[in-house]
C-alpha cells in the first residue's frame, strides 16, 4: 500500500484532529468546514437549477397570459363598434302605370300634375284646380323623413316629395274608369329643416295583384319638382297586413278584403324581393284613423 492509500484509510475523526493541530485559528477552520459543507448539496443536485428555471418559466407564463387576454379583448371591442350615421338607401321601384308626372298618357293624353297650380299641398283627399270630388275612406296621416345617405344620413331639408296612391276602391285618379275627371290623392310637399313632410289622406284600398302601397318620387328641390327627369328617387312603401285587415273590415273596403286575401308580400311583383326599408310604422285605429311613419334614405 503506498502513501496515497494510507491517507485515504484515515477516519474522519483523525482527519479533523489533524486539521485542528494546524497553526491556524480554530474558529476560522470551523467556518471553512461549515462553509464547504453547505455547498455540497448544491453541487450534488444537478436538477436544482432546472427546477428553479421551470418554476420561473411557469411564473413568467402565468404573468404574461392575463396581459395577452386583456389586449385581445380591447382590440375586439374596438373593431366591433358600429359606425354611427350609416343608413341604407330605399330601393328604386317602378312608378307604375298611373304617375301623372308627364311620363305617360291618360285617356285625355299626357298629363303632368306637377306643373298644375294647387298640387303643392298637405291634405290630398280632395281634387284641386278645376276638378272637384273628395276621396272617402279611413283617415291616414303619412309622415316621411327624408335623409341623405351621402351626408352621414343627415336630414335633407328643402327637398320635395310627390306622393300618390289609389282610392279605397283601388282606382287611380286621372286614369281609372269613373275617376278620370278627378286628381285627388296626389300632392307635393317640401321637406322642412328636419327633412320631414306630412300628408293627410285616406288608407288606400287593395286592388288585384298588388298589396296595399303608396308611390312617391323625391326631387332635389321644390323648384325642380315639375318634371320627372329631375327626380332623384322613385319608390313605394307599404303597410302591415294586420293593419290592412283592420281597415278593410270597415265600410267601403269590401273589394279589398278579397284582393288582399289573394296576394302576399312573397307574390307581390314589387316587394317580393324584400321590403324591410319600405314598411311603414303604423299607430292608431280604424275609428280615429292611422298615422304611418317612415324614414326614407336617398343619395342626394
Amino acid at each position: 500500500m503506498d502513501i496515497h492509500d494510507e491517507m485515504h484509510e484515515h477516519s474522519l475523526a483523525e482527519d479533523l484532529a489533524a486539521m485542528l493541530n494546524l497553526n491556524s485559528d480554530r474558529r476560522q477552520t470551523l467556518r471553512w468546514l461549515l462553509a464547504g459543507a453547505s455547498t455540497l448539496p448544491m453541487m450534488g443536485c444537478g436538477g436544482g437549477s432546472d427546477s428553479a428555471s421551470g418554476t420561473t418559466s411557469t411564473t413568467s407564463a402565468a404573468t404574461t397570459t392575463p396581459t395577452t387576454t386583456t389586449t385581445t379583448t380591447t382590440t375586439t371591442t374596438t373593431t366591433t363598434t358600429p359606425t354611427v350615421g350609416s343608413c341604407s338607401v330605399i330601393p328604386e321601384e317602378t312608378g307604375g302605370p298611373y304617375p301623372a308626372d308627364g311620363t305617360n298618357s291618360t285617356s285625355a293624353g299626357v298629363v303632368n300634375v306637377l306643373t298644375q297650380s294647387g298640387v303643392v299641398r298637405s291634405d290630398i283627399r280632395s281634387s284641386f284646380g278645376s276638378a272637384s270630388g273628395t276621396a272617402g275612406g279611413v283617415p291616414l296621416t303619412i309622415k316621411l323623413q327624408i335623409v341623405n345617405a351621402n351626408n352621414n344620413c343627415a336630414a335633407l331639408s328643402g327637398a320635395a316629395v310627390y306622393l300618390w296612391h289609389c282610392d279605397r276602391d283601388g282606382n287611380y285618379s286621372l286614369y281609372s274608369s269613373g275617376v278620370t275627371g278627378q286628381n285627388y290623392l296626389r300632392g307635393v310637399q317640401e321637406t322642412d329643416s328636419s327633412g320631414n313632410i306630412t300628408f293627410t289622406t285616406i288608407y288606400p284600398g287593395c286592388y288585384s295583384g298588388r298589396v296595399p302601397h303608396v308611390h312617391f318620387e323625391v326631387y332635389p328641390s321644390l323648384a325642380k319638382a315639375t318634371t320627372a327627369s329631375s327626380r332623384i328617387k322613385t319608390s313605394q312603401f307599404t303597410f302591415p297586413v294586420a293593419t290592412s285587415n283592420e281597415v278593410y273590415a270597415t265600410s267601403g273596403y269590401s273589394a279589398s278584403v278579397k284582393n288582399l286575401a289573394a296576394i302576399s308580400f312573397a307574390t307581390d311583383n314589387v316587394f317580393s324581393d324584400g321590403y324591410s326599408l319600405q314598411m311603414a310604422t303604423i299607430t292608431g285605429n280604424a275609428t280615429d284613423g292611422y298615422v304611418a311613419t317612415l324614414t326614407v334614405a336617398v343619395s342626394a
